[in-house]
């Protein structure tokens, strides 16, 4: 690589430290990212092993007080100079060994015509108790692993959470990912999409995303069941009667009894939400409706109602359930 490509690689901002970092600190951060970086645990993760190899140049740079000390004169003259190989005695003389491949025939060699060997996993030699010599933590090889897992979440109808659904991720690389939603979810469940995560020595991990279902102006869910409001006139709910509610598939018959007071829940076996392990109920609540406006007829009728029913007083235990 050109002097001048190395000229705007800042090392210290690669290692992550201050340029008036010392050499102790300079080492812990090295030591740090080799362990973060190495190749042994991040098997096919080409960004994983362009940043330990970023890493080892600058750490090759900065450990060396020579070399450190030409790179601080180099960067402080700015990105702009242009630097050349030349003779002995000549100005430009061994900038363009300080900033060779570093990795070059094994090692990397700085201006003063020293050798840098690193060893068989890409370290020097002071690092060979880091990773056994050959690679491997402490001496050993470490087991491939699985990536880690990604998160995600979205959102879909109520009507997708009961039936099923596809919908599609889109990536910042602009892929699209697939995630099919079972019937029956609940809100705020997770579905998992295998193969989906970050990748691993192992193979990628997976991607698990929370569904968030939008709430319906008219059902309710409550576990399996669903629960809905249903109005019915005073002579409905006095004489009894068969009426159409709305379920999740469609409309079906219910008896409401005589004589049923407003508030009371009527249960429809088999129509709530199915899934893959249970089948729940619509819970119908009876809203008895009051009539705002009565003609003359109307009036009449409910005057002559209340005549024939005037020996019942519905408050007449009242008195005895508030006593203290």
């Amino acid at each position: 690589m050109a002097s001048q490509d190395w000229v705007e690689k800042d090392f210290y901002k690669i290692l992550g430290v201050p340029k008036d970092a010392s050499d102790a600190d300079v080492k812990k951060a090295y030591r740090k990212l080799a362990r973060k970086y190495h190749p042994d645990t991040n098997a096919g993760d080409a960004a994983a092993e362009k940043n330990f190899k970023d890493v080892s140049e600058a750490y090759s740079v900065l450990s060396d007080a020579t070399d450190r000390e030409q790179y601080d004169a180099i960067r402080a003259m700015g990105s702009g100079a242009r630097f050349t190989s030349g003779g002995a005695g000549q100005p430009g003389a061994g900038f363009e060994d300080i900033f060779g491949d570093l990795f070059g025939g094994g090692g990397a060699r700085s201006s003063r015509g020293r050798q840098q060997t690193f060893n068989g996993s890409g370290l020097p030699p002071e690092f060979a108790d880091l990773f056994g010599g050959g690679g491997g933590f402490g001496g050993f090889q470490p087991t491939p692993t699985k990536g880690s897992d990604r998160t995600a979440s979205t959102s879909i109808s109520f009507a997708g959470s009961i039936h099923g659904t596809t919908i599609g991720l889109r990536e910042p690389s602009g892929e699209v990912i697939d995630v099919r939603i079972p019937a029956g979810i609940k809100d705020g469940q997770k579905v998992r999409v295998r193969g989906k995560g970050n990748a691993g020595a192992a193979g990628p991990g997976d991607l698990n995303v929370t569904v968030h279902v939008k709430p319906h102006d008219f059902f309710t869910r409550d576990g399996d069941n669903i629960r809905i409001h249903v109005p019915v006139t005073f002579a409905e709910a006095a004489l009894g009667a068969d009426i159409s509610v709305p379920t999740l598939a469609g409309h079906v018959k219910l008896r409401v009894p005589a004589g049923t007071p407003s508030g009371r829940t009527l249960r429809v076996k088999g129509a709530g939400v199915k899934t893959a392990k249970a089948q729940g109920d619509l819970l119908v609540t009876i809203d008895v409706v009051v009539p705002q406006k009565l003609n003359k007829e109307a009036e009449a009728a409910v005057r002559a109602f209340a005549a024939a029913t005037n020996d019942g007083d519905p408050r007449q235990s009242l008195a005895a359930k508030a006593k203290l």
